[in-house]
């Protein structure tokens, strides 16, 4: 018999705490990169995956698909994960972006069918970074830990990878799809999705592909976690609406 929801979370913390205690600590700024050798094999491991299957599967998927599908296909996958925003904004102990999410939730599962339509973005209620549990984590203290390949999902840290694949990944509503084949379907599709959205970006790349990625998503990770401030060169904090 499968453990209850109840006990699955509490399982799920004990693993995660029980991990970040033994591997996880603040990143060195002049060598977050410790694992660079094991983290470079992993990387090639993932392009040549994304070579000869994700990529060309993302390409056909935006072939064939006409944009607006594809728009409605992204915005629902958004509308999923303001659960998990709403949840780690209140752990966070950040009320206003917990009402935030709750209200564009509330009004694109309604009269934005299911989240199809992004409703609440014109009526003045705008997306926000997203919150996940690395970053409540990083909230409470708890540093980053060394920088971190993952095989099959890509770049990430101690503290994020170990979160992703406990806390967040038992509060995803896919993963509570009881019919396996439904829920493997939805997980493909948004693999795709977050596939598709990064296809103009990689064009930005530039020099040591691997180092290039490394720094721009250890540079994203921080400004989302500092939710879009970052300090100057005179100690003073200056908040950015985007990046």
């Amino acid at each position: 018999m499968s453990l209850s929801i109840h006990n699955r979370f509490n399982h799920a913390l004990s693993i995660l705490l029980a991990s970040i205690s033994i591997g996880a600590k603040a990143i060195d700024k002049d060598n977050n990169d410790p694992l660079e050798s094991f983290n470079r094999v992993s990387y090639s491991f993932n392009k040549v995956l994304d070579r000869w299957i994700l990529k060309p599967v993302t390409l056909g998927y935006k072939a064939v698909t006409p944009d607006p599908v594809e728009t409605g296909v992204s915005n629902v996958f958004a509308n999923l994960l303001e659960l998990r925003n709403v949840a780690n904004s209140l752990l966070q102990a950040k009320p206003d972006r917990a009402l935030d999410y709750t209200g564009r939730f509330i009004i694109n599962s309604s009269f934005g069918l299911f989240g199809i339509l992004d409703i609440a973005t014109p009526l003045g209620i705008a997306k926000n970074g997203g919150e996940d549990f690395g970053q409540t984590l990083a909230v409470w203290g708890i540093g980053a830990g060394p920088y971190l390949v993952i095989p099959l999902f890509g770049p990430s840290t101690v503290r994020d990878g170990t979160a992703r694949f406990t806390i967040d990944n038992l509060t995803s509503p896919i993963e509570h799809v009881e019919h396996d084949r439904t829920r493997l379907s939805l997980t493909a599709l948004d693999i795709i999705d977050t596939r598709a959205s990064l296809l103009e970006a990689e064009k930005l790349i530039s020099g040591d592909e691997y180092i290039f990625v490394r720094d721009a998503f250890l540079q994203r990770r921080n400004f989302v976690i500092n939710d879009g401030k970052i300090e100057d060169d005179f100690g003073s904090d200056i908040e950015l609406n985007s990046f």
